[in-house]
C-alpha cells in the first residue's frame, strides 16, 4: 500500500482548538471522535435548533459531543447534556463509524435524521453494506471484516433529503446557503455538502485527507489527498465520478470524514490530480486489474453484436430490381 497525494503542512487549514472543538470557519467546527470527524455547523452561541450535527461518529463519544455543543452554542456554562439541540442530525452516509452515536443522540435531543434516498435501506434495517475488502493493504483494512456492516434502524426519525432543480443535489434544511450533492461510490447514498459563497466543501468519505487503511495514519494523521477508504468502497466507477465532480468545484476549504482539513491552491491541485488520475492513484491495484479485465471481456462481445459490413451495406439498386 502506497501513499496517495501527500501535501505539505502549508496546505493544512488553520484551526482554533477550543476544548474538544477544532474551529476551521466561523460556522464550521469538528470534533475528532476516535477514527472519524464529526462536524458541528452553526455560529457560536447559535442556540437551539440553529445548528446541524453532521454524522454521529463511533460509540463512546456522546459526552464529548455534548461538551462540544455546550461550549459552542450555549450562552453560558450549562450542563453538557442541556446543550442546545441541533436542528437535525445529517448523515453523509451510514457506515458504522458515522452512526455510532446516532440513536442515542437523536433520542436525547428528539431530532430528525436526514439522509439521501439511496441510503434509506441501510438506515431502516432492510439491507447491510457489502463486505469490506481486507486485501487492499494496511492494518485497518486487514481487520475490516470484524467491523459492523449494519444495518441500523432509525426509520421513525428518518427524513429523506429533497432534491432541487437537479436530481443529484438539493438544499439542506436548516442550513441556508448550503446544498447537498450526491457523491456515490463509497456508499450508494453518500452525500457531500457544498457552500458556494466561500467555497467550503464537507466531503464526508467521498475523498479523505489521510491514509485511512493504515493504523499509524489513523492515529497520527498525515495530510494527503486520498480517495475514499479503500476497504469499504465497493463502486469505484461511481467513486471516480464523485471525486471528479468535487474537484470541479475548486473548493477553498476541504473538511472530510477522516484526516485534517485542508485549504488553498495546493489542496486544489492535489484534488484535481486525484480526479484526473483516479484509477492509478486511488483504486486498489487488484480492483483495477479486475475492472480492466472486465472491460476487455466486454469489448469483443460488443463488437460481435455489430452488423457485418455486408449486412450493413444496402444492396445496389440493380440487385434489388
Amino acid at each position: 500500500m502506497q501513499d496517495q497525494l501527500v501535501v505539505p503542512d502549508e496546505a493544512l487549514a488553520p484551526d482554533h482548538i477550543d476544548g474538544p472543538l477544532h474551529i476551521v470557519a466561523p460556522d464550521v467546527a469538528y470534533v475528532r471522535c476516535g477514527i472519524v470527524n464529526v462536524v458541528l455547523c452553526g455560529f457560536r452561541l447559535a442556540g437551539p435548533n440553529a445548528w446541524m450535527l453532521i454524522d454521529a461518529g463511533v460509540p463512546g463519544f456522546v459526552p464529548a459531543i455534548h461538551r462540544a455543543a455546550s461550549k459552542r452554542f450555549s450562552p453560558g456554562e450549562v450542563h453538557p447534556e442541556r446543550a442546545p439541540r441541533p436542528f437535525a442530525i445529517l448523515l453523509t452516509h451510514g457506515h458504522f463509524d458515522h452512526v455510532g452515536m446516532l440513536t442515542t443522540l437523536a433520542a436525547q435531543w428528539n431530532v430528525p435524521i436526514l439522509a439521501h434516498e439511496d441510503e434509506r435501506p441501510f438506515l431502516t434495517g432492510d439491507q447491510s453494506y457489502e463486505p469490506p475488502d481486507p486485501l487492499v493493504g494496511g492494518l485497518m483494512a486487514l481487520t475490516s471484516p470484524l467491523l459492523p456492516r449494519g444495518p441500523i434502524n432509525v426509520r421513525e426519525r428518518l427524513q429523506i433529503l429533497a432534491s432541487g432543480s437537479r436530481s443529484d443535489r438539493g438544499p439542506v434544511p436548516g442550513m441556508p446557503d448550503w446544498e447537498w450533492i450526491h457523491t456515490p461510490g463509497h456508499t450508494p447514498g453518500h452525500i457531500s455538502l457544498w457552500r458556494e459563497g466561500d467555497r467550503t466543501l464537507l466531503a464526508g468519505d467521498a475523498v479523505v485527507t489521510t491514509r485511512q487503511e493504515a493504523l499509524i495514519d489513523v492515529i497520527w494523521p498525515r495530510a494527503e489527498v486520498h480517495g475514499p477508504p479503500m476497504y469499504f468502497t465497493p463502486d469505484w466507477e461511481s467513486a471516480k465520478r464523485s471525486v471528479q465532480l468535487l474537484a470541479s468545484l475548486r473548493p477553498e476549504l476541504l473538511v472530510t470524514g477522516h484526516g485534517r482539513p485542508l485549504r488553498g491552491p495546493i489542496m486544489r491541485e492535489a484534488l484535481l490530480r486525484l480526479a484526473d488520475d483516479f484509477d492509478e492513484i486511488a483504486v486498489p491495484k487488484r480492483k483495477l486489474a479486475q475492472q480492466r479485465s472486465s472491460r476487455a471481456a466486454q469489448t469483443p462481445r460488443a463488437a460481435s453484436n455489430q452488423p457485418s459490413a455486408a449486412q450493413a451495406t444496402p444492396a445496389p439498386e440493380a440487385a434489388r430490381a
